[in-house]
């Protein structure tokens, strides 16, 4: 079952001259449990058609439907919460808050949530474990390497229990090492929780992990293979 479709989905940007069609006329679905990689040459729309899957940019013309939501059509407040309970998202930057712990950068989504503090410290414990950082609770990220701030961002991303995880350019600032511990622990939890990772990359890495990579150019799907 599709817990992602999209349907002829556009995107145009009218900053310009001439409109520049980032995303033109996708259709694609993808089934729980996926280990995708969306793949292309800089400017072919990936990151594009990412922000509009999970709801950070509305779409020209064509729908985005999770889990049975449309999400052009979800108010702001809903919007919001819908992200905040499915998706968990990891960027290239990290994004971690620089004033707090690894622990406290953990808990922030499930303090939005209301969760109950024992139960949020538990899961917060177990995910740093589950990404090699048991001993790091309470470093702050100027005190982490690259690679660990970036599984501080993975636990972040799956601490709400997200249905899945949107990776964009989740490697580019990784040496080999970290890449490949970051991409077995991504494998893992993939396999063991049955979580969607959707990734947007040019990293070969990625695309040798990934068991689906879509291809772009110019906006359109111009290959879509499964392993």
């Amino acid at each position: 079952m599709s817990i992602i479709q999209i349907n002829d989905l556009t995107k145009t940007y009218h900053d310009t001259e001439i409109p520049v069609h980032a995303v033109n006329g996708i259709d694609l679905s993808f089934e729980q449990g996926e280990f995708a990689a969306i793949v292309g040459p800089s400017g072919c729309g990936k990151t594009t058609l990412m922000n509009m899957i999970g709801g950070l940019e509305q779409p020209t013309s064509g729908k985005v439907i999770v889990d049975g939501s449309v999400m052009s059509e979800l108010s702001s407040h809903n919007l919001i919460d819908f992200r905040l309970r499915n998706i968990g998202f990891v960027f290239q930057a990290y994004n971690l808050i620089p004033v707090l712990t690894a622990k406290e950068n953990v808990e922030f989504i499930m303090q939005l949530q209301n969760w109950d503090k024992k139960e949020m410290d538990k899961r917060t414990i177990s995910l740093l474990q589950s990404v090699g950082l048991g001993d790091k609770l309470n470093s702050k990220p100027n005190q982490l390497s690259g690679g660990q701030q970036q599984r501080v961002a993975v636990a972040r991303a799956l601490a709400s229990k997200p249905k899945f995880i949107l990776a964009d350019e989740p490697t580019a600032n990784l040496d080999s090492i970290a890449t490949n511990q970051l991409l077995d622990i991504m494998e893992n939890l993939n396999k063991e929780e049955q979580i969607t990772f959707i990734f947007a990359t040019h990293d070969q890495r990625v695309m040798d992990k990934a068991r689906r990579v879509v291809t772009l150019d110019d906006g359109k799907v111009i290959s879509d293979i499964r392993k």
